[in-house]
């Protein structure tokens, strides 16, 4: 990922990450969430898992997925967001949401998430938006409910013993399952 500071100002683009954004990408949604770097930002797991977030495969599979998308967001050309936006029946699900800690806490991430959810009704004609967050992750959550979202209490495990996802620092760990109706 370029070092370089990325401006702070300008218009943002969307468009679909291709297979040549993922040297790219792997960066960024590792610095979002993992690492010294992480915690330049808000959205920081470092103190609940080490190891990795995500690899080129992981990263390269949601590319190429069926019903399946990962917006990335641009300014004058430098990639410092993404999203993933999954077409499941009447719904889309949001996953591997990262901006570049540095920009976090400025609003992007609102821009963002409300262009997902325009485009999942516009491409999939999606009724609601799921996603899923790690349960002890009080603020992040809290950010989402005032985004729309609404804690369902749906919880999946967190896949222990799986490095893929990360080395957990805590034995509680498990996923909550949001929504936002989409009207």
């Amino acid at each position: 990922m370029d070092t370089a500071a990325p401006r702070t100002t300008g218009p943002i683009t969307y468009r679909e990450a291709s297979l040549d954004d993922v040297p790219v990408l792997v960066p960024l949604v590792e610095s979002a969430y993992r690492g010294d770097s992480s915690r330049g930002g808000w959205t920081t797991e470092a103190d609940l898992l080490e190891g990795q977030r995500t690899d080129a495969e992981g990263v390269a599979s949601v590319i190429t997925a069926p019903g399946s998308r990962l917006m990335v967001v641009e300014r004058d050309g430098d990639i410092i967001a993404c999203c993933q936006l999954e077409h499941r029946g009447d719904a889309a699900y949001f996953g591997m949401f990262a901006v570049r800690p540095e920009l976090q806490g400025a609003g992007l991430g609102r821009q963002i998430i409300a262009e997902a959810e325009r485009r999942v009704r516009e491409l999939w004609d999606a009724r609601e938006m799921h996603m899923t967050v790690i349960s002890v992750r009080a603020e992040l959550i809290a950010w989402y409910e005032r985004r729309g979202y609404r804690r369902t209490g749906r919880m999946t495990p967190f896949p222990y013993g799986d490095e893929r996802f990360g080395v957990p620092q805590r034995d509680d760990l498990e996923f909550e399952l949001l929504v936002k109706e989409l009207v």
